[in-house]
């Protein structure tokens, strides 16, 4: 509230308080909203990581031990680990990714990434990426009514 005093108009000692408080809310709320978005963000990234991971191993997959078969062994997938990474990171070279493979069985692979994404709004705070990982399992099965391995 404006005050006159001796001819002079003056503003009242809270005047501006608001407009401090207005502030400090409106640096609260895009830190909120840059951690909501940010975090939605990184689920998608995880997402996509995962999918990514899960076509990674089904390639992997496809690299039969064609001697096993020949032997009637079944099939099994080839446990070469240098040639299961090939096949996996020509897969995802299109995505700007790398994977690990290991093997549980010989009919089982796996293949982790792991990679960052960065974000748009918590940058502000000196938080410019967020950790990503991913995971893909592939197990070779075959049968005619119900899978069988081996």
């Amino acid at each position: 509230m404006l005050q006159l005093r001796r001819g002079v108009m003056r503003a009242a000692p809270d005047a501006g308080a608001v407009s401090t408080f207005v502030a400090v809310s409106a640096a609260g709320l895009v830190i909120v909203v840059g951690i909501v978005l940010d975090c939605g963000g990184r689920l998608r990234a995880i997402e996509n990581t995962d999918a990514r991971a899960q076509e990674a191993a089904r390639v992997v997959g496809q690299q039969l031990d064609e001697a096993a078969v020949l032997r009637g062994d079944g099939y099994v997938v080839r446990p070469d680990p240098v040639l299961a990474s090939q096949a996996a990171n020509a897969y995802l070279d299109r995505y700007k990714l790398h994977g690990e493979v290991s093997f549980k069985d010989d009919h089982t692979v796996v293949v982790d990434i792991r990679t960052t994404y960065d974000t748009a709004l918590l940058s502000v705070v000196n938080l410019t990426t967020l950790e990503v990982h991913g995971q893909g399992t592939a197990t070779l099965v075959h049968g005619v009514t119900e899978a069988e391995n081996g």
